[in-house]
């Protein structure tokens, strides 16, 4: 009778109690420039130094682990489990800035135009003389606390050239899956940078766009309702592709130390499940924000 595998449970560890301690930090650095507070900027970059630690010291002793051998069947059950509940926890996320976007087109702007409720068009010029019920609202209530936009991005431009640098980066990732399958160490390594390459030159594209939409169209977070969706939504996303393009170029850089095999690479794995979903929300931000 073969022997039960021993589930690996490691021993006490200071990085839950580090990592929320930067994220608090973090949170408090960010409100406090949000808010013109006095050292914000100071307070917010020790905080994501104080993350950068933990994650990198986690990790590390993540990888030590799995090359000792400690990890059993059970254990990568675990993992797989616990990376699922967190792209589920991030489709929620983004479910709720999505929402947002939806409710106001859908419900509230037809609403403040006096559609649907008995109302006669119109109802609103009393406080508002110059609304328009139309998306989107380019049009400020007070321009004294907004900033009034001159236009808003195309889909056929920059959106359009990360669309195509996204799915590339996808097709590109799961060649390299199939390499490592394969046990095929060059082309792994050699697929695995041009998907960080590609994500890379998205984050490059999506900066080029923000300083575009700053400087020369006054479109900004003060840009009423969809000032608001635009940059929570692109910019919460950016953020997505730049940690995802940091941890394949963390699976990269193992991949060339010669770690994984064809049955043993649940790291990678969950990058690339984190780098598809990445993909997917692009594909609605392109179709709802931009295109739509």
């Amino acid at each position: 009778m073969a022997s039960q595998e021993i589930y690996y449970v490691p021993d006490g560890s200071k990085w839950p109690i580090v990592g929320t301690l930067s994220l608090f930090i973090t949170f408090m650095g960010g409100a406090m420039m949000f808010n013109n507070a006095p050292g914000g900027l100071y307070v917010l970059i020790l905080g994501l130094a104080t993350l950068v630690y933990m994650f990198a010291g986690w990790f590390a002793d993540v990888i030590s682990e799995s090359l000792a051998g400690k990890y059993s069947k059970q254990v990568d059950v675990s993992f797989r489990m616990g990376m699922g509940w967190f792209i589920l926890s991030e489709v929620m996320f983004f479910a709720a800035f999505f929402g947002a976007l939806y409710y106001a087109r859908a419900f509230s702007i037809p609403w403040l135009g006096g559609e649907g409720q008995g109302l006669h068009n119109g109802t609103h010029e009393f406080l508002w003389p110059a609304f328009q019920a139309m998306w989107p609202m380019n049009v400020m209530p007070d321009p004294s606390n907004y900033t009034q936009y001159k236009d808003t991005i195309p889909a056929f431009g920059i959106p359009a050239v990360n669309t195509a640098l996204l799915l590339t980066s996808g097709v590109t990732c799961t060649f390299a899956h199939w390499a490592l399958k394969k046990e095929q160490r060059k082309a792994l390594c050699l697929w695995l940078a041009a998907t960080v390459l590609l994500g890379i030159i998205f984050v490059g594209f999506q900066a080029q766009e923000y300083v575009h939409a700053y400087n020369d169209l006054d479109l900004t977070l003060n840009s009423g309702i969809y000032g608001s969706t635009f940059f929570m939504l692109t910019g919460f996303h950016g953020f997505h592709v730049t940690m995802g393009a940091l941890m394949l170029a963390v699976i990269l850089f193992r991949s060339l130390k010669g770690h994984f095999s064809k049955k043993d690479h649940f790291a990678f794995e969950a990058v690339a499940w984190y780098w598809h979903f990445v993909d997917v929300v692009w594909l609605g931000l392109f179709i709802f924000v931009y295109w739509v």
